[in-house]
């Protein structure tokens, strides 16, 4: 497996913090969910073969086969560092109905059928995994509308999968990429990423720090949630200072223990999945994770494996952890902005660009 020179450097398992104290049997499911892509790349075929057969009770048979088949590398920041930002993200659970009315009036939407996705790396491999949106006017290719302008002009007319009752609620949705919806009769779906309008993310926390609104520490989801409560009359300046605007596709609750699918197309595993830039680290691979709890020192170091991606997630050590559903879940991830370091498993006889 391929990944950036110079980004990775050769470690020990010793050399990771906490290595030891981790249960990993907790990240085996993760692992063994990836490997049902991974089984068939260059090097992975063998340890996702042999993990499927581990006796999973035992910690000791499930360390001793991440050390005997992978070497760990820490992931380096172009600038040389080892350090960098961790945040957390979850599933929400939002309420909603097949019909508007009541309170229930906001959308949440399909993709649109204009919305163009321009692929370069055809044209350009050097810009691999870089997609532009936009759609056809006339005769010419046009940045697709923002948010604000998606909801001045109501374009999306006629692509309303449910209507929830909760304007903050489905903004922090498309944040978050996916969540459930309680419907009014007590049906649970699924809304799922589908697609973007191809702005990049802005962070709404930051926009009120720049603006002296909040301060760095009180710039959590729950900080921000509570500013719009005390300045409703603001609320829409504030959403549409992020022109990011994502769409969303239904799908069936068949497992409520399990998360939603990621950006790898496997279902996320609550506290063993994060989301990182693919630029960096490779979807699918097991990455050791040493950072902290949130809005605290106390350390959070464990085996987790690299399944998702997000609008925010750029830089080599960034990644945003998955907290899994629910209330509980949003707590921590709200309030998660933890400094880390991250080291990548990869197998043994893997093929690294540049090595």
């Amino acid at each position: 497996m391929k990944v950036p020179a110079g980004t990775l450097r050769l470690s020990t398992f010793s050399a990771l913090p906490g290595w030891l104290n981790d249960d990993v049997r907790q990240a085996l499911p993760a692992f063994l969910t990836s490997c049902s892509t991974m089984v068939r790349r260059v090097g992975w075929t063998e340890p996702c073969t042999i993990a499927r057969d581990l006796d999973a009770t035992s910690e000791s048979v499930v360390r001793t086969f991440f050390e005997a088949f992978f070497a760990p590398y820490q992931v380096i920041n172009a600038d040389g560092t080892d350090n960098g930002l961790i945040t957390g993200y979850y599933e929400p659970l939002l309420r909603g109905s097949r019909k508007r009315g009541g309170v229930y009036q906001t959308p949440l939407y399909h993709a649109p059928d204009d919305l163009l996705t321009i692929d370069l790396a055809s044209v350009y491999p050097e810009l691999k995994g870089l997609r532009l949106r936009g759609r056809i006017v006339g005769n010419k290719v046009v940045p697709y509308p923002n948010r604000a302008e998606l909801d001045k002009t109501g374009s999306l007319s006629g692509k309303e999968i449910v209507w929830v009752d909760d304007p903050v609620d489905a903004f922090f949705l498309q944040v978050q990429g996916s969540g459930r919806v309680q419907m009014a009769n007590g049906e649970i779906l699924r809304v799922a990423y589908a697609d973007q309008n191809g702005y990049p993310y802005r962070s709404i926390g930051r926009y009120l720090i720049d603006k002296g609104e909040l301060t760095l520490a009180q710039a959590s989801a729950q900080g921000i949630k509570a500013w719009l409560v005390a300045n409703p009359s603001r609320r829409q300046e504030l959403l549409n200072s992020n022109p990011s605007y994502v769409f969303f596709k239904e799908e069936k609750v068949l497992d409520p223990s399990q998360g939603p699918k990621g950006a790898q197309g496997v279902p996320l595993t609550a506290q063993r999945s994060i989301a990182v830039d693919p630029h960096f680290i490779p979807l699918g691979v097991p990455v050791f994770l040493a950072t902290t709890q949130p809005n605290s020192t106390k350390p959070l170091q464990q085996l987790v494996v690299a399944q998702d991606t997000g609008g925010a997630i750029k830089g080599a050590v960034r990644a945003d952890f998955f907290w899994g559903f629910g209330n509980d879940a949003g707590e921590k991830a709200g309030k998660m902005k933890q400094r880390g370091a991250m080291w990548v498993l990869l197998p043994k006889l893997s093929v690294i660009a540049g090595r």
